[in-house]
């Protein structure tokens, strides 16, 4: 599944990046990991087939700031102050919140859809997320601190709702734009902050991780979003933390406590309750007409003048449907309840 997948890649991505801390201010980190990213995916376009995803549009520019700003400048900016004023413990603990910040706002925002049982699983991994991190007097932090880290977890919930009115375009470019752009403005303000660039190999080190851990990783949430919905997708991408501490066994030579049993425990409950939920009912496709990768399905039955590869992007038009399916809120199903 591509956000279980997103959700490993970012959460393995966690303990290299802890290697690369000694010596590398923490905005001008996450300003190389970012350019990592998004070299990555710009060396990647020559081996994409061209027309298989349907591009940015002019109409997509401020959405995709805001996207940029929130997801890619306020979290790591709040993020950096929050750390600065918390122990460890109590920052792992807040940063759970944007699970639950997210599914709210896809709620609010988006009007998606859960059923008891999503919710239900949505609270178990969010809960499995916060025993994963809890400690004896980790919440004895400061408020400024406290509502720094928060502040982060807030503006990655817009970006994580803004991120799925842009699923529609190439996920690449998408995710392309987002870290070259987040990376620079990063790095230029850690630098003029007075943080120094790492030795050669450690800029080597974060850009490589970058690319995988952040480049890949956003992609496949991207993929993720479009499929299921911002709400889901946050359930699956807070298993994130349980991987990244499964890698730290050898790499960092960690332990799994008891806590982290549970709290993985829990994880894969959560998971399995939201991946056995169906959802099914009768509902009406309005007319539209748009652009997206797609095939040939139920609700793409349309001719071609001539034979085409599948997946493939084009404007379409879409008449006016009624059936009843199992779904999910993907961009054909976004309907009230």
């Amino acid at each position: 599944m591509t956000g279980l997948a997103a959700a490993a890649l970012f959460g393995a991505s966690t303990p290299f990046a802890k290697l690369l801390v000694p010596g590398t201010g923490p905005l001008t980190l996450a300003g190389l990991l970012y350019l990592g990213a998004a070299a990555g995916l710009l060396a990647a376009a020559p081996l994409r087939r061209s027309g298989a995803e349907a591009p940015i549009q002019r109409s997509d520019l401020p959405v995709l700031a805001l996207v940029v700003v929130a997801g890619g400048v306020v979290g790591p900016i709040l993020l950096v102050v929050g750390l600065a004023r918390l122990s460890g413990a109590s920052a792992a603990l807040l940063l759970n919140l944007e699970a639950p910040f997210t599914i709210a706002l896809a709620v609010v925002m988006l009007g998606e859809h859960l059923a008891r049982r999503e919710v239900l699983g949505a609270a178990v991994v969010i809960l499995g997320a916060a025993a994963l991190t809890w400690a004896p007097g980790a919440l004895q932090a400061s408020p400024a601190g406290a509502a720094s880290i928060a502040g982060a977890c807030a503006a990655w919930a817009v970006d994580n709702n803004l991120s799925q009115r842009l699923s529609i375009r190439d996920p690449v470019a998408v995710a392309r734009a987002k870290t070259l752009a987040a990376g620079a403005f990063d790095v230029a303000l850690g630098l003029a902050l007075g943080e120094r660039l790492p030795p050669a190999a450690h800029v080597a080190a974060a850009l490589l991780t970058g690319a995988l851990g952040y480049g890949l990783s956003i992609v496949l949430h991207l993929l993720a979003v479009r499929a299921l919905g911002a709400a889901r997708q946050a359930a699956y991408f807070a298993t994130a933390p349980f991987i990244g501490a499964l890698l730290a066994i050898p790499l960092l030579h960690d332990r799994l406590s008891p806590a982290h049993l549970a709290a993985g425990a829990l994880m894969a409950l959560g998971i399995a309750l939201i991946v056995r939920t169906r959802h099914a009912h009768a509902h009406t496709h309005d007319a539209e007409e748009h652009e997206h990768a797609h095939v040939h399905d139920e609700h793409h039955a349309h001719a071609h003048a001539e034979p085409v590869v599948e997946p493939h992007s084009h404007p379409h038009r879409h008449a006016q449907l009624f059936h009843d399916h199992p779904h999910a809120p993907d961009l054909h199903h976004r309907h009230g309840h």
